[in-house]
């Protein structure tokens, strides 16, 4: 088959289209032909060098694929059958023409959803209800922060928490991201480039601030986000864009009763992440089913221009998700 391979680390052109062998299905596990693949931050770091996959995934970069069921590997493969329309949350190897993908990290193609685009949801879908729901426990009537709403976990991250009856704030970079963030449900926008967010989260919410906010910046925004937390709030750091390391004001967490998850989903175990696709089954799939919760594709490539769809990720000129078709 062909696949992205990553031989050297280095900018989009490091990515390479090129023959490797066929997967085989594992014990568990079964075989997917894939039709389209997510494009993730996680998978620029790997590119870069800075994200290396776990041990015994796949080296091809790709945490998320929809495609068709072409075999099965021995033991209980979860009922699925050769044929079967699917979308899959990997550890990676998304970014080839086949996939080998552990039967418990398998999701039906939602009713009302295209193949192609079904590809824009597992690891969404996946990241924010484990975040904001099994981790944070967002609960109707709270707010949410979400800073880089125009994102493919901030457009699904708006979706969800409107769902469960939170109010959203978001932060984005441009005017035309903002609109987009409030045509999905964003009660509050926020331009990082010309606005305050501790201030404007609190104006809007009469002093009271976040109970909850969904962060992708890390170290950058560590002392704002927990000073805009509402007490007992949350904060959950699912990724780096703003550096690893900053000091944590332990007074001011201990006068909010706040608490600080870091969380990520690619190195969680089999079962944690069978375990999180089966709530995202229950709970997620019906909000997409009813048309209440849709995934955002901005574009699509064709796999060969892998590296031209990550320079959009890194350009960040992009809402919603970014797609690679095989």
């Amino acid at each position: 088959m062909k696949a992205i391979t990553v031989p050297q680390p280095g900018g989009p052109d490091a990515l390479v289209l090129a023959d490797v062998p066929d997967p085989e299905p594992d014990a568990g596990e079964v075989l997917v032909e894939v039709v389209a693949a997510g494009v993730n931050r996680a998978d620029v770091m790997q590119r870069q060098g800075f994200y290396d996959p776990p041990p015994g995934a796949s080296p091809y970069p790709g945490l998320e694929v929809s495609g068709r069921v072409v075999a099965l590997g021995a033991g209980d493969t979860g009922g699925w059958r050769v044929g079967d329309e699917v979308c899959a949350l990997l550890s990676g190897g998304g970014y080839a023409e086949r996939v080998a993908v552990p039967a418990g990290q398998l999701l039906p193609v939602p009713d009302g959803v295209g193949l192609v685009e079904a590809a824009a949801l597992p690891e969404v879908a996946s990241t924010v209800w484990s975040n904001l729901v099994m981790t944070a426990r967002l609960r109707e009537g709270e707010t949410l922060l979400v800073h880089g709403g125009s994102s493919g976990i901030g457009t699904m991250a708006i979706q969800v928490a409107r769902q469960l009856g939170a109010r959203v704030a978001v932060t984005a970079g441009s005017a035309e991201k903002l609109e987009a963030c409030r045509a999905l449900g964003a009660d509050v926008l926020v331009n990082y480039r010309d606005d305050d967010f501790v201030a404007r989260v609190r104006e809007e919410t009469d002093g009271r601030g976040a109970d909850v906010v969904l962060d992708v910046i890390g170290a950058k925004y560590l002392a704002r986000n927990i000073e805009v937390l509402a007490r007992d709030g949350r904060l959950v750091v699912i990724g780096l864009q703003g550096g690893t390391k900053a000091e944590v004001d332990l007074g001011a967490m201990l006068a909010k009763r706040a608490t600080l998850h870091a969380t990520a989903l690619r190195s969680r175990s089999l079962e944690a992440k069978a375990g999180i696709v089966a709530q995202v089954r229950e709970h997620v799939w019906p909000m997409v089913m009813s048309g209440a919760v849709k995934p955002i594709v901005h574009g699509t490539f064709p796999l060969a221009e892998a590296g031209r769809a990550q320079q959009v990720m890194e350009d960040s000129s992009h809402v919603g998700k970014l797609l690679l078709t095989t």
